[in-house]
């Protein structure tokens, strides 16, 4: 069942604006890491990692839902399909890769706040616990730039099932950008 056009379009733009603010805040959040770990101030310390407890939670997590959830409701709701194009369920599964990295990094961030707010952090503690959300964060923005180029790329090639759903539409090409037989 596709979506009529007005639909689709307010579908794309929030899926849109959620995946862009998705990068966004965690970009941000990769720069408060960084402060947090070449903080030289306990104070400076402590501070950022109270503030990236509270960006997580509130900004990131909530966002990359709304970008997964929107994703679904478009991919359902046009004619590309959940499961019928390579490209689609490549993002997809990024996007359920990165959801499930930051569900597993909420714990020791939410250590890294407690810490700081129960004293000034020393430069020196909790190093290896610091250096997590700056790789995490770093991993997370380059593994966000997957989906960005598969969504502007969109590279041909049909799943099987996107293939027989095409077959029985009578939908079949054998070149170019349309319609191919899988692998």
């Amino acid at each position: 069942m596709t979506m009529p056009p007005r639909l689709r379009k307010f579908a794309l733009i929030a899926h849109v604006a959620f995946s862009v603010a998705t990068f966004g805040a965690v970009a941000a959040f990769l720069a408060l890491a960084i402060a947090g770990l070449l903080a030289e101030s306990g104070r400076m310390a402590s501070a950022v990692y109270i503030a990236m407890d509270l960006v997580v939670r509130s900004i990131i997590v909530p966002l990359v839902a709304g970008a997964l959830v929107t994703g679904l409701i478009q991919s359902l709701g046009t004619s590309w399909g959940l499961i019928r194009h390579w490209w689609v369920v490549a993002k997809l599964t990024v996007t359920i890769c990165v959801a499930i990295v930051l569900l597993l990094q909420l714990s020791g961030i939410a250590q890294l706040a407690e810490a700081a707010l129960a004293s000034d952090l020393a430069p020196g503690d909790f190093r290896q616990l610091r250096w997590s959300p700056v790789v995490h964060a770093a991993g997370g923005l380059a593994a966000l730039f997957v989906p960005l180029a598969l969504s502007i790329y969109k590279p041909p090639g049909m799943t099987r099932y996107g293939w027989r759903k095409a077959q029985e539409a009578g939908q079949g090409r054998s070149s170019g950008r349309g319609i191919e037989a899988p692998v």
